[in-house]
């Protein structure tokens, strides 16, 4: 294989393609990328087994057709030290491909490419028929409520639960509940959970319209740019529906960046605040232990009368930062019980800190 390809698109391609790679063992395959030329297109694919990305490309001069595999951190490593103006020729000599640049020129081993693993294709998969672009932005609403290295694994993704009329976008850490709703038309009812690091991938590649699949093993997005394929977590998810409070005995209406600054204020003194609704003001304090304290006042009229509520700021912040309107509602029960956060189709359920 021999291809001439310029600085700025391998780059890019590279760049893009780094999450897929496995970290931890420069020996695997997985830690390589594999590239194709053939039939005027350079294929680029990687994958840690977990998930994987193929990109393809006609922007690049193949003077040889074939495929090799060359380690991704590495070869990014390389292809950024060279120089903006020149292009860059990778080829493949024996068992090995050389980057070369006017008078550079670097050497990585390769992997047989035959051994790279296979990807799965959606053929015999079912197709979800949801408005992408409206999904992958109510994935982004609930990204942050979802837990990182929960030993019940199906905590660590996102439950995408698709009834005929509506589909619930779900993620907890077990400290807080996000859901973000989706009025649709489905002929299928099915429940399916994406782990979180395919999300934050997901948010990064795509933001047109996309066709998905699934099975009980994989789901496959596509596009004109990308195939993107990852994993579905099995597991129990917890049924959501039982978390979210009923009734309220409060209801109001907060200001967005009102609430944000004075949330903001606190939380450089203590994650851990203090909220007092009083009938003519919200108080805010910090709960830190140590001697040192902050508080601040926004002057709102509120039906309630020295209501306090302990809270970790963080879980606010994220919530309003994804809020639409210039205002969002906040349902209250009792202090000690989870109250929720609701902006139109988007709740946050949170568990208020027991002092």
């Amino acid at each position: 294989m021999k291809i001439i390809v310029t600085k700025q698109l391998i780059e890019s391609i590279l760049i893009n393609i780094q999450p897929f790679l496995e970290k931890k063992d420069a020996s695997q395959i997985t830690s390589h990328v594999y590239i194709e030329a053939k039939n005027n297109i350079c294929t680029i694919k990687a994958t840690d087994s977990e998930i994987g990305l193929i990109t393809k490309t006609d922007n690049v001069i193949i003077e040889e057709e074939g495929s090799i595999t060359a380690n991704g951190k590495r070869l990014l490593d390389i292809i950024r030290i060279l120089k903006n103006e020149e292009e860059i020729i990778l080829e493949q000599i024996e068992d090995n491909i050389f980057i070369k640049q006017n008078k550079s020129k670097f050497k990585l081993s390769i992997f047989n490419p035959e051994t790279f693993p296979i990807f799965p294709n959606i053929e015999n998969k079912s197709k979800i028929k949801l408005d992408s672009i409206t999904l992958i932005k109510g994935l982004k609403h609930i990204l942050p409520s979802i837990d990182n290295n929960n030993p019940k694994f199906e905590l660590n993704g996102a439950l995408i639960d698709i009834k005929k009329n509506i589909t619930h976008l779900v993620g907890t850490d077990t400290r807080r509940l996000s859901v973000m709703s989706i009025q649709n038309l489905s002929p299928n009812e099915i429940s399916i959970i994406i782990p979180k690091k395919a999300i934050i991938e997901i948010q990064k590649l795509f933001i047109n319209q996309i066709e998905i699949y699934y099975d009980q093993t994989n789901l496959i997005i596509k596009n004109e740019n990308y195939f993107f394929f990852t994993r579905l977590i099995n597991g129990n998810y917890p049924n959501y529906q039982r978390i979210i409070p009923k009734n309220a005995n409060y209801n109001l209406m907060l200001p967005k960046q009102e609430m944000t600054n004075a949330i903001k204020m606190i939380a450089t003194i203590s994650q851990e605040i203090k909220i007092t609704f009083q009938k003519d003001s919200i108080i805010f304090n910090s709960l830190g232990t140590d001697n040192i304290e902050a508080k601040t006042e926004l002057l709102i009229q509120t039906p309630l009368d020295n209501f306090e509520l302990n809270v970790n700021s963080k879980y606010l912040l994220d919530f309003i930062s994804q809020v639409d309107n210039l205002e969002f509602e906040i349902l209250l029960n009792e202090p000690t019980l989870p109250f929720v956060l609701k902006d139109n189709q988007f709740i946050t359920v949170i568990m208020p800190i027991i002092v």
